[in-house]
């Protein structure tokens, strides 16, 4: 899907995407070029500017990020900056006055091949496509536009599908998210022209320069902390679940002790129900020995 080589690949996926026709004008660059880290959770990173001058950002995601709304709303913000800036220079070196008019919407696309809880609640929708709208139903064109696909949702409905591939936004996403070969096969027989895909996959897989060539670091700090973060938050749920076990712990030791006090006093209690048994025995006998008298 790089869009300097197969810019065709990335219009048709854009356009079944954003249901509107879309073509790649150009590829703009990052601010540097990002290679393989170890604590960078992302597979691809690409920032393109479409035919009617919006930007995209499309991410894949090997697992879903913490706070993913806020992170895409990083990215979109500097989207809008960017072609802020760029707008303006335009118009300034050809003598023009700048005007916010100008200015076209910016799309952030993420595709999550594992998703973050919050889309694990829509267990049929793996489409979510999110834009700020007002609570008095005023229209406003605000220009920041997000798209979120849940790919392990998208894949574990197919599976309890009908089997079959329904339509070409579909065979994208299947050819994103499977590698069974009966899945493939489904995929080639149906739409052929994913088979050149196939076939780009095996060379690129032998050139890890050009792999490698696929990443910005477009936020890679950003990434470091995040993915830092999600492992001191798994830690802070460890501890907080040996802290609940030591609590669970220390209760169960408790009522082992008021059971072991309660089952002391239930003798005592019984010993004295025994003994007031006695003593009401004795005054039973003494009162017959009275009356017989």
């Amino acid at each position: 899907m790089n869009p300097e080589y197969t810019p065709e690949r990335l219009n048709d996926f854009l356009s079944l995407l954003l249901s509107q026709s879309v073509r790649i004008k150009t590829v703009l660059p990052n601010d540097s070029t990002r290679i393989a880290d170890e604590s960078s959770l992302l597979i691809m990173d690409i920032l393109v500017e479409l035919e009617d001058g919006s930007l995209a950002n499309i991410e894949v995601q090997k697992i879903g990020y913490l706070f993913p709304e806020m992170r895409s709303a990083c990215y979109s913000a500097d989207l809008l900056l960017r072609q802020y800036k760029r707008i303006r220079d335009e118009k300034k070196r050809m003598g023009k006055q700048f005007s916010y008019r100008d200015i076209q919407p910016v799309y952030v696309i993420v595709l999550f091949e594992k998703s973050p809880l919050p889309f694990k609640k829509f267990p049929d929708t793996y489409y979510h496509y999110s834009e700020q709208k007002s609570n008095t139903g005023v229209e406003l064109k605000n220009p920041q536009k997000f798209v979120y696909l849940a790919l392990d949702v998208f894949k574990e409905k197919q599976d309890n599908g009908d089997g079959t591939i329904h339509n070409k936004l579909e065979a994208w996403l299947t050819f994103l998210c499977r590698d069974e070969p009966e899945w493939i096969l489904k995929l080639i027989k149906k739409y052929p022209d994913f088979e050149f895909l196939y076939e780009d996959i095996y060379e690129l897989c032998r050139n890890m320069e050009k792999v490698m060539g696929m990443f910005s670091k477009e936020l890679l700090e950003l990434d470091r902390n995040t993915v830092r973060l999600m492992i001191d938050e798994m830690q802070e749920d460890i501890d907080q679940l040996q802290v609940e076990r030591d609590q669970l712990q220390d209760e169960a030791a408790r009522l082992q002790d008021e059971n072991h006090q309660l089952q002391e006093q239930l003798k005592d209690s019984e010993e004295k129900s025994r003994k007031l048994e006695q003593q009401a025995q004795e005054i039973i006998r003494l009162k017959k020995m009275l009356e017989g008298k």
